[in-house]
């Protein structure tokens, strides 16, 4: 089946981040949104027929995660990654963020130190300061546009007898970076000697281009099993972050233990009954309709691209390895990050997310969110070019 991701959808008034809190947090209601990271592609039909199946029935009550919501998991990550669980592996959470936290309060006491890895998805910080734990930078290298570790700078914060997490955004949110073989078996390694568990959001881990492949932290040893805490979704795969649905992989007993015990403690452990026959529905029927959705998506990135070098070469990225999120290098241009988002968001009437969110490194990029129609991305590339023409 030809799926088509052309289809432009109305999604204002729908309670929807991404369109209906444009004017709260850009001050302009009518900015083309490329900010949220979610998709302005329709969810798949197989997904919503498998809710509206459910919905006709006319008790909504407690539900409970069936053995094929198990299986589903179990499935889709031998077939996708080639990584193989059990049932026994996997714990509930209502979606990434959450789960990570709770991973947190279960294995750290508050003045304990956890490591990230800035320019990174900006809810690992508030998520680690909020809870009463110290909060480390291991700023990422970057070298005309691509990044790599400092791995002297991480053995060194993991070596303080207070470390004991290292958050890993694998892919990562928002450089784009598949981290190769030899990368996360050094993180491992590192972590591993200095008694430090690896908390692996994984969450873009279907969201791999052309060339690449995702390898689960944890399923490259079993020194990587012993310690790591793998958090996935199909929220950003199938465009399904309303669901509020996720789950972990913890082939540690022991730390699934905490964990599962820490989720119960807080009444989190029952999700919703649509969330997880999505969860079920997107993993069952989904693999080739995710097929298509990265060779539009790749398509989109290279179309920016090209329109970028040819029109506006002062912006510049990275071929993001994974996600539909590209990392803009705005630096060129010589704004400050006020500036920069000013002329954004007046200038070309576009909403993105402002580099310096991210953290240290962050200052002087724009996140730029390419899974939408191709005539909406046309439409505000133009916009930018016309900004830039006018400036």
């Amino acid at each position: 089946m030809k799926y088509n991701f052309d289809l432009i959808i109305d999604r204002e008034n729908t309670s929807c981040v991404k369109y209906d809190l444009r004017k709260e947090y850009f001050g302009k209601a009518d900015v083309i949104p490329l900010w949220v990271a979610d998709m302005d592609f329709e969810t798949p039909d197989f997904i919503r027929q498998a809710i509206i199946k459910r919905a006709e029935h006319p008790i909504y009550g407690y539900g409970i995660k069936s053995d094929s919501w198990y299986q589903s998991i179990i499935n889709w990550l031998d077939d996708r990654h080639r990584w193989s669980v059990a049932k026994n592996q996997i714990s509930f959470s209502p979606g990434v963020v959450p789960g990570f936290t709770f991973a947190m309060l279960a294995l750290t006491e508050p003045g304990d130190q956890i490591v990230v890895q800035p320019p990174v998805y900006f809810p690992f910080f508030n998520s680690v300061t909020d809870n009463g734990r110290i909060l480390l930078h291991n700023e990422l290298i970057e070298n005309n546009n691509y990044y790599t570790i400092d791995f002297d700078d991480l053995e060194e914060k993991l070596r303080h007898p207070k470390t004991k997490i290292l958050i890993l955004s694998s892919p990562h949110n928002p450089v784009g970076r598949v981290w190769k073989k030899g990368e996360l078996e050094r993180m491992v390694d590192l972590c591993y000697a200095n008694g430090a568990v690896l908390l692996s959001d994984e969450i873009h881990g279907d969201l791999i281009l052309s060339g690449q492949t995702h390898i689960p932290t944890a399923s490259l040893s079993p020194k990587a099993q012993e310690i790591t805490v793998t958090f996935m979704a199909p929220s950003k795969t199938f465009n399904l972050a309303g669901m509020a649905t996720s789950f972990l992989v913890i082939q540690n007993p022991e730390l699934k233990a905490k964990y599962d015990e820490m989720l119960n403690a807080l009444h989190l452990n029952g999700g919703n009954i649509f969330g997880a026959l999505a969860l079920e529905a997107a993993y069952e029927n989904g693999g080739d309709w995710l097929d298509q959705l990265l060779n539009y998506i790749e398509e989109n990135v290279d179309f920016t691209q090209d329109f970028l070098r040819k029109n506006i070469p002062r912006i510049s990225f990275q071929k993001p390895e994974a996600t539909y999120l590209l990392w803009l290098n705005c630096k060129s241009l010589q704004l400050s990050d006020e500036e920069l988002r000013s002329f954004f968001v007046e200038k070309a009437n576009l909403g993105l997310n402002g580099g310096i969110v991210f953290g240290p490194g962050g200052s002087g990029y724009m996140r730029l969110n390419v899974a939408c129609p191709r005539a909406i991305l046309k439409q505000a590339l133009q916009n930018l070019s016309e900004a830039f023409r006018d400036h």
